[in-house]
């Protein structure tokens, strides 16, 4: 017998929007005189999956997307670990801790990551479908297995769990205080002075929280949840608004914390760090809102190459349609491309801060990529290629109409996406569609996630006429599935209207995906920034890596840029051949 869940996503469903509840009415078991859909307490349909046939009926004809109907994998008989009520989204599995190691956690948003980690947290109780479960029914459900010692543990209350969750820009609204005075509050293990210098927090440890970046937000937070004394440590994505050096110092302070006594759980959507950073990963697959399933552990390499390919060989399941492929590429050739823009002696003053670039041009269809620290100018160029600022001398020498995506993306709107996106709509195949907009359009800008945002302003800067397209910090709030989705909407635009992205991201891999150029920016963040480039891709990144003091070697399976180890064997090889990355 097929086992079959239903799902409604009660924020999408609109009774009255659709002419009073017209899955119940299209129904085939409700027109027989039956019960399948019926009104539920709260005003929304629900669905006794008991008598459901997957005919697909009202997933197909609902105006708002807000059903679904899933046939699951034989795999998963069991009840979930957990359901958020009837009709609700279900978690099939949890990923498990291991004392000394650091374990990954890989997925899309929406896929029970959040779910999975409030359970190990204790912070949620699971109830296996039904109303209400308790410890020793989690314990016998993973009985025989390193779960079950995990959890009589947690059930002794000898787990004690710092968490640091995602939305670190939240933090101001709930603390008060300097950077100093927030982690005095929550040293338990007297270190307070050695975690500020080794997150880079000394220079802002006088300032109160609401004057902090995202950046710095993000390193405190991960400061706090280091302080407290615990045995495991939960980073819910970790680097989001960190540079790359950043994100390397912050990945290396991470391992160093997992040993005998202490486990290390993290969720993170860059691919290089994620890579960089832990032992063993647990893939998570499934449909977004409706139901997440968590995959044994696999080693870090092995997980994300399967990840990729979209296929668990344990259990043959086939989790998504197409491979993430990173094809090889070619050796740069300038060729004849056409010059869109160029710049000469540009320097810009903003208080302390000073940029520099001495000269550059952009070609038309060229997609660039910027790399460079946070505060060392990327978005002031940006801004002045946009003419949104005004350089003190040197010039602009051709110029050209751009649109522009920003860094932080105003969500204070009440506006209807639909309306927003007027223009968009034109390019439906384009832009709507691969952006996965489409169920996004009745909704209130002021309604959307942080992922749902970006691509929504990623859609309105890519529907306005314009030359030269400048996106700053696309990949933000995005899980990697969207990251690379987004790059090859971006990518195939271009070619298609002869236009030509500069992109300023963080992600190395979704630079390497997205770039057939990139430009380096250099200097010493919040005093001076220089601009290099554009360069070949080889050429740019042989020129970040060597700043960095990394090297980068390509997967042979996968092809993806992967992270070699400070002075292993190969780093040694390609820095003396001076070949930090390959193409």
């Amino acid at each position: 017998m097929v086992k079959r869940i239903a799902v409604i996503e009660k924020e999408k469903c609109n009774p009255s929007g659709c002419g009073d509840f017209l899955c119940m009415r299209v129904c085939p078991i409700n027109r027989t005189g039956e019960e399948c859909i019926v009104k539920g307490d709260v005003g929304k349909p629900v669905i006794y999956e008991n008598m459901c046939t997957g005919c697909g009926i009202c997933p197909n004809r609902c105006p708002y997307d807000a059903i679904s109907i899933i046939n699951l994998p034989s795999e998963l008989d069991n009840e979930p670990i957990h359901k958020y009520g009837e009709n609700g989204f279900h978690l099939f599995n949890l990923p498990i801790p291991i004392f000394g190691k650091v374990v990954g956690i890989l997925g899309k948003n929406g896929i029970g990551k959040s779910t999975a980690l409030k359970i190990l947290a204790g912070m949620l109780k699971p109830n296996f479908g039904k109303e209400e479960a308790g410890w020793d029914e989690l314990i016998a459900y993973f009985k025989g297995t390193e779960a079950q010692l995990y959890f009589e543990k947690v059930k002794k209350e000898e787990i004690v769990i710092s968490y640091k969750p995602q939305q670190v820009e939240l933090i101001p609204k709930t603390a008060k205080g300097t950077v100093y005075e927030t982690l005095s509050k929550v040293d338990e293990r007297g270190e307070i002075d050695r975690i500020i210098e080794e997150l880079d927090l000394i220079n802002v440890k006088d300032r109160t929280l609401d004057q902090l970046s995202g950046g710095e937000l993000q390193r405190v937070a991960i400061g706090a949840t280091v302080l407290k004394k615990a045995n495991l440590y939960v980073f819910d994505e970790p680097t989001s608004f960190l540079d790359i050096k950043q994100r390397i110092k912050v990945s290396k302070f991470i391992r160093s914390l997992a040993d005998a006594d202490t486990a290390v759980l993290v969720v993170e959507h860059d691919l290089i760090i994620l890579d960089f950073m832990t032992d063993l990963i647990h893939i998570m697959y499934g449909k977004e809102q409706v139901y997440g399933v968590v995959s044994h552990p696999l080693s870090t390499k092995t997980g994300i190459n399967v990840y990729l390919d979209g296929y668990l060989k344990d259990g043959n399941i086939r989790f998504r349609d197409s491979k993430l492929k990173f094809e090889k590429r070619l050796a740069f050739q300038e060729g004849e491309k056409e010059m869109l823009t160029s710049w000469s002696g540009i320097i810009k003053k903003f208080g302390t801060f000073n940029l520099k670039a001495t000269a550059g041009e952009v070609h038309r269809k060229d997609v660039i990529g910027v790399l460079g620290e946070n505060g060392i100018g990327k978005t002031s160029f940006v801004k002045i290629l946009a003419e949104e600022e005004k350089a003190d001398s040197g010039k602009v020498d051709i110029k050209v109409k751009v649109s522009y995506k920003p860094q932080y993306i105003d969500s204070s709107s009440n506006v209807l996406v639909a309306n927003l996106l007027k223009e968009a709509m034109k390019y439906k195949n384009q832009i709507i569609i691969p952006l996965n907009v489409s169920g996004l359009l009745m909704r209130q800008i002021n309604q959307l996630s942080g992922g749902e945002l970006q691509r929504v302003a990623i859609a309105l800067c890519l529907s306005r006429e314009a030359d030269l397209y400048l996106f700053d910090e696309p990949s933000a709030y995005l899980d990697v599935e969207q990251r690379l989705l987004i790059s090859k909407v971006i990518k195939d635009f271009m070619e298609m209207k002869g236009k030509t992205a500069i992109v300023v991201d963080h992600d190395l891999l979704f630079i390497d995906y997205l770039s057939d150029k990139v430009m380096v920016f250099e200097g010493e963040p919040a005093l001076h920034g220089e601009v290099h480039g554009p360069f070949g891709m080889q050429e740019g990144m042989n020129k970040f890596l060597e700043d960095l003091g990394m090297s980068f070697r390509r997967d042979p399976e996968s092809k993806r840029p992967r992270a070699n180890k400070l002075n292993s064997q190969l780093d040694q090889k390609q820095k003396k051949a001076d070949k930090l990355y390959y193409v």
